[in-house]
């Protein structure tokens, strides 16, 4: 009976076993881990189907001595008629694989190290040193930028040896190339300003359109994967670069090459502070040449110009060093020539200097420094004053050498004076006085809102890196003085680029369409489709077709006319045009000036424009035009012909008769008698009062010789100890005028 009873329990014990609350757990446990490993399936089938290709790729570039980047070419730089100005050439990485060739030492090892020795004359022992002590190592770039002259050298020689490595037991091993692309200027230091350069890697460019098309001239990086299959056989998956679009400019190599010979004769036989030359086509504001007088070679930028001895790179570091530390330390001392030694180290003084070097070499002067324009600005005042009927453009004016404004005395260009003179002779012999008249006549806010409408003060929106706007530097009518609107009226006490001048030329040339001024014409895709035109963008309108009728006669007597400052800019049978311009630098010491000349042709339909800028002629006497004239001259001379500018056969050196007998043959000043009688005429034209002014005479009461009345040049004639000097200087840089902007205005009524 006991065994029975114990058997019954036992029996019961067991079919609790499994409780019916225990069976549901692991149902639901069942469940869940089903569904899970059905989630797990349905990612990744995703997985597979949909983003194979990129986990493949993130998995292979795990094995870096099966893959490898595929670099992509940068875009090339051509000018307008398709020479090529930058490229990108092929070139070739040695790549050591020291694991792969210590495999077996004895078969790869001298082999490989012959190869190298033989073919490229690398050093036997230094390879040899490399390879075992790099053994674990299976990725080594030995040498960049081979040729494929190189390359192929080594092929042949690896071919040639092959069959007699193989009786012996050995091969070559471990040595490959890997592709790169090298940047190369095949004109070295031609538009250097322009085009600008690329960093070695190609991923950057530095200045120029290299700078600011960088994105367009860049690729994306391919790449190749390689990998094992189930059979242990090599597979690659092949993501191929794609290359940078190739940029065509507005630049005619051409006109550049003639204008950087000029600019490099007048360097080398007279020579500057610096020089400047813009060449445009005045209609839709495209930049054909550019340059300054520091040029550099594209392909080695970094070697320095010989005016860099090693004496003014340690003043320019020391200067540059002083400056960083007032940067970093702006509570600290001033460090001073004397103490910069105790902070910087000779090694940092030098390092210095040669990035300021560089940064001197690799600027623009043409869009990136500003000056004192000087009288090419007169065109602006006059075609300002004309726009708003402040004059007609047939008043006179008399001009007796200065007119006293705002408490100073500012001079004409001229000692003497000129007399009784024309708006158009105003321009013609660059007289200070009439300008100084107009702008009273029309005032400063007329005058200061057409100094924005001509783009002072403000970017030109030029497609290179760099421009300057001169926003502080230059006046609005809220902050100028009487003196300061004077001033400003013939081109001193404010800033301008060079850019801006030429840029706002054209529009007063054109008609009166300001363009914005650019250096590209379009993007080519690698097939050498256009994918992207680029249209000259009018950005506003600035003066009237009779503005410009007016200003074009006038400016085409300053460089033919008797008595035009502008007469060694003459070209052979051609109707050109253009004004002078002489700027004196401040300090107003009467040292140091600007000169310049800005003209076109033809006068009557303009197709070119030059404008030529000189800071600080090497010379004595530096305020004459002529310097800048002349090579305008020469420049014009070459690139009229090259452009199929016809020459006009009527044009002769000096004004064409029916035009000559408009004008009195010395500008109405001959004698008292005369010029009474000649001021008496075009008074009475001009409706002004008055009828006789005396002839302008020199200090010793003789009458002024005729070269100082009709300049063949427009000559700042200021001798030592004259009492008069330009007030103030540009705003923002060397302060405002000394005089108080609520001093009276001069009386300007046309005489």
């Amino acid at each position: 009976m006991r065994t029975s009873r114990n058997t019954k329990k036992y029996r019961n014990n067991k079919s609790k076993v499994f409780p019916r609350y225990m069976q549901e757990k692991l149902a639901i446990t069942v469940l869940v881990i089903t569904l899970a490993l059905f989630a797990l399936v349905m990612v990744l089938y995703n997985l597979m189907t949909n983003k194979k290709e990129d986990y493949n790729q993130i998995v292979l570039s795990q094995q870096e001595y099966d893959s490898r980047v595929i670099p992509f070419k940068r875009g090339d730089i051509m000018d307008r008629n398709g020479t090529y100005l930058a490229a990108s050439e092929k070139v070739y990485n040695l790549i050591l694989d020291p694991k792969q060739i210590m495999t077996d030492p004895d078969a790869y090892l001298e082999a490989s190290v012959n190869a190298l020795t033989e073919c490229f004359g690398y050093d036997r022992t230094e390879i040899m040193n490399l390879i075992q002590e790099k053994k674990d190592k299976q990725y080594v770039r030995y040498a960049k930028q081979l040729t494929y002259d190189d390359k192929a050298k080594y092929e042949k020689y690896k071919s040639d040896k092959s069959s007699e490595l193989k009786k012996a037991g050995k091969n070559i091993k471990g040595i490959w190339f890997e592709d790169e692309y090298k940047r190369v200027y095949p004109y070295n230091s031609l538009g250097s300003k322009v085009i600008g350069f690329s960093n070695s890697d190609g991923m950057s460019g530095t200045g120029g359109i290299e700078q600011f098309y960088n994105s367009t001239l860049m690729g994306t990086n391919g790449r190749e994967y390689g990998y094992l299959n189930d059979d242990s056989n090599l597979e690659r998956v092949i993501k191929p670069a794609t290359n940078g679009n190739t940029v065509v400019s507005t630049i005619d190599a051409n006109i550049q090459k003639i204008v950087e010979k000029y600019i490099n004769e007048w360097q080398q036989q007279t020579g500057s502070k610096q020089i400047g030359v813009i060449v445009m086509d005045p209609n839709n504001a495209e930049v054909l040449a550019m340059a300054d007088g520091k040029s550099f070679d594209l392909n080695n930028p970094r070697t320095l110009r010989p005016e860099y001895t090693d004496e003014v790179l340690r003043q320019l570091g020391i200067q540059e060093a002083i400056d960083d530390y007032k940067r970093k330390n702006k509570n600290s001392e001033p460090l001073t020539a004397d103490t910069v030694t105790k902070h910087y180290s000779n090694e940092q003084i030098m390092s210095l200097g040669t990035q300021v070097a560089w940064n001197q070499t690799w600027r623009n002067f043409t869009i990136s420094d500003g000056f004192e324009p000087g009288s090419t600005e007169k065109i602006f005042t006059v075609s300002a004053a004309l726009e708003e009927g402040a004059i007609t453009g047939k008043e006179t004016y008399e001009c007796n050498r200065f007119l006293e404004v705002g408490g100073h005395k500012i001079h004409c260009v001229s000692r003497y004076g000129h007399g009784l003179i024309t708006v158009e002779q105003g321009l013609m012999k660059s007289c200070n006085v009439v300008m100084m008249r107009i702008a009273s006549q029309m005032g400063k806010e007329k005058f200061y809102k057409y100094q924005q409408i001509f783009g002072f003060g403000s970017k030109t929106g030029i497609d290179l890196p760099g421009e300057a706007d001169n926003k502080t530097n230059i006046y609005k009518a809220d902050t100028a003085g009487d003196a300061d609107l004077a001033t400003n009226s013939f081109g001193q006490n404010f800033n301008s680029t060079m850019i801006q001048m030429a840029a706002a030329y054209c529009s007063v040339i054109n008609g009166g369409s300001y363009y914005e001024p650019h250096v590209v014409k379009q993007i080519l895709n690698e097939q050498g489709s256009v994918i992207k035109k680029v249209d000259p963008v009018l950005v506003r309108e600035t003066v009237s077709e009779s503005t410009t009728k007016f200003i074009n006669e006038a400016l085409f007597k300053t460089v033919n006319a008797e008595g035009g400052t502008g007469g060694a800019a003459r070209v052979a049978g051609y109707k050109v045009a253009g004004k002078t311009g002489t700027a004196e630098k401040f300090p107003r010491d009467k040292t140091n000036y600007v000169v310049s000349f800005c003209g076109y042709a033809p006068a009557d339909n303009p197709q070119v424009l030059v404008y030529v800028v000189i800071d600080e002629p090497h010379v004595e006497d530096q305020p004459h035009s002529t310097y800048a004239s002349e090579v305008f001259r020469k420049i014009m001379t070459e690139i009229l012909p090259y452009l199929n500018v016809f020459p006009d056969t009527d044009v002769d050196a000096t004004l064409p008769s029916d035009e000559a007998s408009k004008l009195p043959k010395q500008e109405g000043i001959t004698s008292e008698t005369k010029a009474g009688s000649e001021k008496e005429t075009t008074a009475e034209e001009a409706g002004a009062a008055e009828t006789s002014v005396p002839a302008p005479t020199m200090e010793n009461g003789k009458q002024v010789p005729d070269e100082y009345l009709n300049p063949s040049e427009e000559y700042v004639n200021r001798p030592e100890g004259e009492d008069s000097v330009l007030p103030g200087g540009v705003p923002g840089e060397t302060g405002d005028s000394s005089e108080s902007p609520q001093a009276s205005e001069e009386e300007t009524s046309a005489q």
